[in-house]
Parts: structure tokens; C-alpha cells; sequence
């Protein structure tokens, strides 16, 4: 059974390395620096996390286990025929978990972009798991004339992984050149409305207004 100081202690750990690997990068960062930083002792680390490297697979794995359920969650609850209502929905939770762990999520997606086991790893468990929730919603849509049956899933998620990702591996360009301020939650709520925008021209129905969307999933957060 865990005890408060074990918690505690762990999670000392692990905000003091966020914070270290996203000033220094990973490989720029000491044992000794995060012990330093986290006020305990280099042992607590080897004890917790087996050393660094257990410690990036312990931020990455969280971060994606916390990401693929909360997908998961959304879509398990699909009705086929409200299956872009579901897709717009997950866009926001997304947006949401990335604000909510902002410096985590900076770390993270720079850390995917490097190519090591680790990473391969977590590129065939939960990003595959990712395209199949997003394959899914798609197909259901098309299946029920609510999304674009022209619709390309690998041309969507290149758009979509760029829209969500960027503001996140880019907070300095939006801070110092775009006047914005990412850490205020209106930033992405307004961030999405304007992602929505982007993607209605990937998705169906036409007739149906882009605002009622919107406006529906937003009111019920």
C-alpha cells in the first residue's frame, strides 16, 4: 500500500523532471540535477523509477495511457450516427488533456519526435490505438452520411496531429511573436473553435451548421 510520503515523494520526482527536461532536454538533465530540484535523494529516483530512463517511460506511458482512455471513453459511448459530433468532442478533450498537462505534453511530443525503442513502442501501442479510435469514428460516420466518404484518414491525421500538437511545441512563437497566452484555458477553448473551422472542410455534412457542433460540445464541458 502507497503511503502519502511515497506519493509525495514520487511526485516531486516527477514535476521536478518535467520541469528539468523541458529547460534542459532529456539527455541534458542529471539524476543529481532532478534529486536537487525534487529536494530528495539520487537513490529515491533509482528506487522509483530505476533511474532516468525508467523515469521518461514512466512520463511518456502515463501520458498516452491518460490520452488513449480518454478517447476511448468518447468513443465507446458512439452512436454511429453521431459519430462527428464524437470526433469534434474527443478534438476538445484532446485540447483540454494538453492544457491541462501542458508541460508534460511539450515533453512528450518533442520526445516522440526522436527515434529510440522507447518511442517505437510507444508508436505501435498507443499511437496505432490512436489512428484505429479515429479509423473508427470515421468510418462509422461514413457509414452513416455524416462524414465525407472521400475522406483520406492518413491526409486527416497529419492535418489533425498538426493542429493539436503545434501550440504545444511552439509555446514561445505564440507567446513572442502572436501576442497569445497558451496557458489560459481561453486560449484553448477559442484555439478550438478556430480548429473546428479548419476541419470543417474535411468533414459532412454540409447542411449542418459548424456552429450547432460547437456550441453543443462546448456547453456540455
Amino acid at each position: 500500500m502507497k503511503t502519502s510520503t511515497t506519493v509525495q515523494t514520487k511526485d516531486r520526482i516527477i514535476d521536478a523532471a518535467i520541469r528539468l527536461f523541458n529547460q534542459k532536454g532529456f539527455s541534458g538533465t542529471s539524476v543529481r540535477e532532478i534529486a536537487k530540484e525534487a529536494n530528495v535523494n539520487v537513490a529515491h529516483i533509482s528506487y522509483y523509477f530505476q533511474g532516468k530512463g525508467g523515469l521518461l517511460e514512466h512520463l511518456v506511458s502515463n501520458f498516452y495511457e491518460g490520452y488513449i482512455h480518454m478517447i476511448e471513453s468518447q468513443v465507446h459511448h458512439m452512436e454511429p450516427c453521431h459519430a462527428r459530433e464524437c470526433l469534434l468532442h474527443v478534438v476538445f478533450d484532446i485540447l483540454s488533456y494538453q492544457h491541462e498537462h501542458r508541460q508534460l505534453t511539450r515533453f512528450v511530443y518533442r520526445e516522440v519526435t526522436i527515434d529510440s525503442t522507447l518511442i517505437r513502442e510507444i508508436m505501435s501501442t498507443y499511437l496505432t490505438k490512436e489512428k484505429y479510435l479515429f479509423q473508427l469514428m470515421i468510418e462509422k460516420g461514413k457509414n452513416t452520411h455524416v462524414i465525407c466518404e472521400q475522406l483520406s484518414l492518413s491526409s486527416f491525421m497529419i492535418q489533425l496531429k498538426s493542429l493539436l500538437m503545434m501550440p504545444y511545441l511552439q509555446p514561445q512563437y505564440l507567446t513572442e511573436v502572436l501576442f497569445l497566452n497558451p496557458s489560459e484555458p481561453y486560449f484553448y477553448q477559442m484555439y478550438y473553435k478556430e480548429l473546428c473551422r479548419s476541419l470543417h472542410h474535411l468533414l459532412e455534412p454540409k447542411e449542418q451548421s459548424l456552429d450547432v457542433h460547437m456550441n453543443l460540445i462546448m456547453s456540455s464541458n
